[in-house]
């Protein structure tokens, strides 16, 4: 569900269902740029969580395959990260915390955000680019901001 909070800005509410996941949140980011106004200018699209990522990409289901297949022999599950070992860390700790290091590392490799263009009030996404909201320490209830910045339509 899409909410506009204020003018230009939006909130996407995603809900992930596996531990990793590529979520195409294209159309909505389109939906969100329609409901604007702005012919011209730019998104803004940016995960609100230290354990997902926004990316471009082809939305190929073998290409998901690969991606997911490159996080888990980059920075595996089972691997021993410092942040999972309770004896060791002292901040930021949670009641029924998570071992999510690898989801961390992998956040680290993708990146929280992205910017695309927008032209007569559509993304200016290539042939086969779509955006990705990547889960990368689910399932789990997920929001992402976009702002929308620009010049209105009519106002050229």
């Amino acid at each position: 569900m899409e909410t506009v909070t204020s003018r230009g800005h939006g909130l996407i509410s995603i809900t992930s269902v596996r531990t990793t996941e590529f979520i195409d949140i294209t159309d909505r980011i389109e939906a969100l740029v329609d409901s604007s106004g702005i012919s011209l200018g730019i998104v803004n699209v940016q995960a609100l969580h230290t354990t997902t990522a926004i990316v471009i990409n082809e939305h190929e289901p073998l290409l998901l395959t690969d991606f997911e297949t490159t996080l888990n022999n980059t920075a595996p599950i089972d691997a021993v990260y410092s942040h999972d070992d309770p004896d060791r860390r002292c901040v930021n700790l949670t009641p029924n915390e998570r071992t999510n290091g690898h989801s961390h590392c992998r956040a680290l490799l993708l990146g929280a955000s992205a910017c695309v263009n927008v032209v007569d009030g559509r993304l200016m996404l290539g042939r086969w680019q779509r955006l990705f909201f990547v889960e990368l320490d689910g399932p789990r209830e997920r929001a992402v901001s976009t702002m929308v910045l620009g010049i209105e339509r009519g106002r050229r």
